[in-house]
């Protein structure tokens, strides 16, 4: 079994660690074992990196004893203990003591990996205010005169403007700043990250006051945010003097905006948290984020100043490593019901306000839209209906046309009838068969002969027949038509091109995938926003299988076709397309991440009332749904996305317009995702 598939490190994440060892003031041997205890638990656990607090060697309360010379160099014997036992373990640690160095004292970060000190990083901002009182004790890292010191018998890097690079583990570079540091309107973070650096280690003290957690949430979280970065904040916990403050403990791992672990507070005892951070996802947002390479360009000066220090670790990439950290099943729907809830609202009202300026600037005051009873059409009519209230027109201005056709279930024609009726528009119904029927005669089709020949023409001339019948009628009506094919239907080539459902005047759906749509329905079925009998009728919707209902089936209410057998499930296409389309994956990092979200129940999360299958996937499964995928994607439906109707963008999870977030040529190859996908085992 190719069990490296299994292993993070084979899909460029680095699993990161931020210690908070319960301490003793002016123990250094104490703080010492407590910081080594953790250290090698942390690498028992896969970590290339653990950070602890700042001056955590001699605990950060210990004010004038700074100065006595017994804790400096105690100080430096437990440094000593330290660099010692990293001999022996496979990551770096990164601890905080005192130092002095030409008759200065600095608050310093020291880096420590295979048995030896590679850097130290003094603290740049020292605050003087407040319950603060550093300068008393240390010197800021400004006043620094040399750039190498002499500690425990090697010449080491000094200085804050050192980079860490890790040489076997692509794009891990990370920096080091202490506490202060990243409360200052320029932090050297900053520029670090301009330098490259792609993870952010801060090693603080910080004691706590109300309010003081949820700031310094705000803060880590912004700093990930604008560097593109992973971001590393410790705090000291148990055994900090009380004299004046007292301390919480709090350790955040952030990644671009997002929390990825968070410590229990006011812990008793030495505790962990780890992160799985993405080192591919943050290149990609740099390479993607055209203004990142601005400001390198803008702040050269400052960038050109930083030193690279590199080693290599030897990183656990053999055998399974499976990955710490939450991978939601429906990455465009919050598994949180209040956030689900409130990302309803947005969409909804971002469809809504973008087709109200449409009719408005156009001069137009009415649309034709065809509903079909299915999702889609449903969603669709409920954004015409409120972009009619928000106009002050009526809701008979929404020319509603269901068009039955050779396969079209009992269910869903007296759904789309419902939907009319509640909705309150125009309602039409035109039976499409006898003009598909002459059609089909027109161009000698077996059908039209008599014959059960239900192939791909008998398929679209019923799709092309609804188009067409929706476009003169708008015509006729002086409105516009209204598209209702969803984003995942794009980007799967899911929909018939030109003359079919491909075409409209304007798309409301087209970038809101189908496992989103899904709960847009359920919201406004949920909060009444059409009346009790309305929302009936969309649950009703909502439970009835997905299908084009073009071939006949053997019951009225039995569709022959059914959507997903043909494409694969939405729920797993969804997923693929996000990753696909957001960060640009490979397809082997799609599947390992599909793996840990839905390999077992356990992994991810289900949004409540989910009305895709609670279903399992093994990774044979996940290849051969990827496979379709990639092949649909990549080869065969650009040429439809090249050519698609306006349509407002809702989510940064994308869209597939040529004017927004996807070009591509109509003609390309799937060969290198193909080729990537055989690295991915079958089981």
């Amino acid at each position: 079994m190719n069990t490296e598939f299994f292993n993070i490190y084979s899909h460029d994440f680095a699993r990161v660690a931020v210690g908070v060892p319960t301490c003793r003031v002016a123990d250094p041997v104490y703080n010492a074992k407590e910081t080594i205890a953790l250290a090698a638990e942390a690498e028992k656990n896969g970590a290339a990196l653990i950070a602890f607090p700042e001056l955590g060697l001699s605990a950060y309360t210990c004010d004038d004893l700074f100065h006595q010379k017994a804790l400096l160099e105690a100080s430096l014997s437990a440094l000593a203990s330290i660099v010692d036992a990293s001999a022996k373990l496979k990551l770096t640690m990164i601890v905080g003591m005192p130092l002095r160095v030409e008759h200065q004292l600095f608050n310093c970060g020291v880096v420590v990996a295979g048995g030896r000190v590679h850097g130290v990083v003094p603290k740049s901002y020292l605050p003087n205010y407040g319950e603060f009182y550093e300068a008393r004790q240390f010197s800021p890292a400004d006043s620094v005169t040399v750039s190498e010191i002499n500690l425990l018998g090697n010449q080491v890097p000094f200085g804050a403007n050192l980079l860490f690079e890790v040489e076997n583990l692509q794009h891990f570079r990370f920096h080091v700043e202490i506490c202060e540091d990243v409360w200052v309107p320029i932090p050297p973070s900053t520029f670090a990250a301009l330098a490259g650096a792609t993870v952010l280690v801060n090693l603080s003290a910080s004691n706590i006051v109300v309010g003081k957690a949820r700031y310094r949430h705000q803060l880590v979280s912004q700093q990930s945010a604008r560097c593109l970065s992973a971001y590393l904040y410790s705090s000291a916990g148990k055994g900090e003097s009380s004299t004046d403050m007292a301390w919480d403990g709090q350790a955040l791992i952030y990644e671009n905006g997002e929390l990825l672990a968070e410590s229990q507070r006011f812990s008793d005892s030495s505790h962990l948290i780890y992160g799985d951070v993405d080192l591919d996802r943050l290149s990609r947002e740099r390479m993607r984020m055209s203004t990142f390479g601005d400001s390198v360009r803008r702040h050269a000066a400052e960038v050109g100043k930083f030193r690279k220090i590199a080693f290599a670790l030897d990183l656990p990439v053999k055998g399974k490593l499976p990955l710490k950290r939450n991978v939601e099943r429906f990455p465009y729907v919050p598994s949180d019901a209040s956030r689900r809830d409130e990302r309803c609202s947005e969409v909804y009202n971002i469809q809504v306000q973008a087709l109200v300026q449409r009719l408005s600037a156009s001069r137009i005051s009415k649309v034709v839209i065809g509903v079909s009873g299915g999702l889609d059409s449903t969603h669709a009519l409920l954004v015409c209906a409120k972009a009619m209230d928000r106009l002050g027109l009526p809701r008979k201005n929404i020319v509603g046309v269901t068009m039955p056709g050779f396969a079209t279930s009992e269910r869903t024609l007296l759904q789309a009838r419902q939907l009319m009726d509640v909705v309150g528009c125009e309602a039409m119904e035109i039976d499409i068969r006898p003009s598909c029927l002459q059609m089909l005669k027109d161009l000698g089709h077996a059908y039209a002969a008599g014959e059960e020949n239900y192939d791909v023409t008998f398929e679209n001339v019923q799709a092309g027949e609804r188009t067409s019948h929706l476009f003169r009628l708008a015509n006729h009506r002086q409105g516009i038509v209204i598209g209702t094919g969803d984003l995942s239907e794009l980007a799967l080539g899911w929909c018939t091109y030109g003359v079919g459902d491909h075409m409209s005047h304007y798309n409301v759906n087209a970038s809101v995938p189908k496992t989103l749509i899904v709960h847009l329905v359920r919201w406004v079925a949920e909060t009444g926003q059409i009346g009790e009998a309305g929302s009936d009728i969309l649950l009703s919707v909502l439970d009835t299988d997905i299908s084009p209902e073009l071939v006949p089936g053997k019951g009225k209410d039995a569709p022959e076709q059914k959507t997903e057998s043909v494409i694969g499930p939405y729920e797993l296409q969804d997923f693929n397309l996000y990753y696909t389309l957001r960060f640009g994956f490979t397809p082997s990092k799609v599947a390992f991440l599909a793996h840990s979200a839905w390999g077992d129940r356990e992994a991810g999360r289900w949004p409540e009332g989910a009305h895709v299958a609670r279903n399992e996937y093994g990774v044979g499964d996940i290849k051969r749904n990827l496979a379709i995928f990639l092949r649909r994607f990549f080869q065969t439906s650009q040429f439809k996305r090249t050519c698609v109707p306006n349509s407002p963008k809702v989510g940064s999870g994308g869209s597939l317009s040529p004017r927004g977030d996807w070009r591509a040529p109509s003609d390309s190859e799937s060969v290198v995702w193909m080729e990537d996908l055989k690295r991915i085992p079958e089981q």
